[in-house]
């Protein structure tokens, strides 16, 4: 799936691994990366590395009908409800759960939508692979599946040709909020995750790193890790949206 470039050199790709963030202190970081870039201050393309807290998103297709518990109970459990701009229908993030959001100038690498989602889809089954876990794609419905259940999932918007948002994979997560939800606008679905699987935990730093190797080969990017604080550096912004106190400078 690797591109060229026909009259310039293809750009810097930045792996970020940040610490447990806030979903919306993620999605402001994730704008003002996009901003940059459509704007020309950025070149690099940014590939975010992380894990949320237990929150709900929204798709652009809604979801909030697709929610089977009160928005009491919700608040008693101390998790929100967030509108986004991805595609798809409601689905769950927590600890335990790998989330990548790659914001890629995909028109400038010559990539389709579609096999980017593919490519996405890719990685989380390489990632699986490396704990000979066989996941698969389904021609029906985005995402990969273990025996009929949901390993993880995808949802990404594209702004200018630029991508953002991303895919979520269940490494240890926490299944049970996943029943107070269809899942991604599915009745009678079950979601699973590695954990589940092995009947062990797995190291999450291991997965992450399984994950940018798997992402880098799938796409042929050429990875550099950068640090939180190097990025928000290069992008004039303040930490505070990593840390959930504040926002872009």
């Amino acid at each position: 799936m690797q591109t060229e470039y026909t009259s310039s050199p293809i750009p810097s790709c930045w792996w970020v691994d940040l610490p447990e963030t806030a979903y919306d202190k993620a999605l402001e970081l994730q704008l003002a990366i996009v901003s940059a870039k459509t704007d020309g201050r950025l070149v690099a393309d940014v590939i975010l590395c992380l894990e949320h807290p237990r929150v709900f998103t929204l798709g652009r297709r809604g979801g909030r009908e697709n929610l089977c518990v009160s928005d009491q109970f919700l608040a008693e459990k101390g998790v929100q409800v967030i509108p986004t701009h991805r595609g798809g229908n409601i689905t769950y993030h927590g600890p335990g759960q790998l989330v990548v959001y790659p914001i890629i100038h995909l028109s400038r690498r010559r990539l389709k939508v579609v096999e980017f989602v593919s490519g996405l889809e890719q990685a989380m089954i390489r990632t699986a692979a490396h704990w000979q876990i066989r996941a698969q794609t389904d021609p029906a419905n985005r995402g990969v599946w273990l025996s009929g259940d949901k390993l993880g999932s995808i949802g990404i918007t594209v702004r200018r040709g630029v991508s953002f948002h991303g895919l979520a994979l269940n490494v240890n997560t926490d299944m049970v909020p996943f029943g107070w939800i269809n899942p991604c606008g599915l009745k009678q679905v079950r979601m699973t995750s590695i954990e589940r699987f092995l009947g062990h935990a797995v190291s999450m730093a291991e997965a992450r790193r399984v994950m940018a190797k798997s992402v880098a080969e799938i796409f042929g990017f050429d990875l550099d890790c950068l640090s939180p604080e190097q990025l928000c550096r290069d992008l004039n912004v303040t930490l505070d949206p990593l840390t959930n106190k504040g926002h872009p400078s």
